[in-house]
């Protein structure tokens, strides 16, 4: 068998390869958020039957203003931590498909470097300017696409701690808001004492 499809033959193996890792990293971050939901549902429906019982209880009007002061704060802080579990899975996935993009462009990378490298073996006398051309622009096109990705990374981690700091400025307001609403509620326990 010749060369030519012998590499016609580890490319598709390749390309197959590839296709299935992303495959894999999308099934991994859906399976991740099912699973999530799922808990969700279950931590939901009991916390549900939990504060159903609590609410039969309620016997009179400043017993229910306390009751209904006491959910603010855990919805509030559910939210946050699904809000966060829900990031967290998208930012995996996107870390993984992130490293097989970056495998993928390192592999054509050397690819177009072994195909000059071939070109200018079997290249005529007197074409190594334009070699010397393609390969420099090769080396050009490395750096700029090295220089476009850090600047990237740079980005992602940037709106990645801008992320925490809103997450968290939300999740102190939440409580501010949550203590806000109990403190009228002891006033009004106190005024009908």
């Amino acid at each position: 068998m010749s060369a030519i499809p012998q590499q016609i033959f580890a490319t598709q193996k390749a390309s197959l390869d590839n296709l299935l890792a992303v495959q894999g990293a999308f099934f991994d971050g859906f399976e991740r958020f099912v699973d999530l939901n799922l808990k969700v549902m279950k931590a939901t429906l009991d916390e549900a039957a939990l504060r159903s019982q609590e609410a039969i209880e309620v016997k009179d009007a400043r017993e229910a203003v306390a009751f209904t002061s006491s959910l603010v704060q855990p919805s509030a802080e559910k939210t946050l931590a699904y809000g966060k579990h829900v990031y967290d899975i998208v930012s995996s996935v996107q870390g993984n498909l992130n490293r097989l993009t970056e495998g993928q462009v390192a592999q054509a990378q050397q690819q177009i470097a072994d195909a000059i490298e071939q070109l200018s073996r079997n290249a005529p006398t007197g074409s190594e300017s334009a070699v010397a051309l393609m390969k420099s622009t090769l080396a050009s096109v490395n750096n700029a696409y090295e220089s476009v990705s850090k600047a990237a990374r740079q980005a992602t981690q940037t709106a990645e701690s801008n992320l925490a700091a809103a997450a968290n400025a939300s999740f102190e307001a939440a409580n501010s808001a949550a203590e806000a609403a109990a403190k009228p509620a002891s006033r009004t326990r106190r005024a009908t004492v």
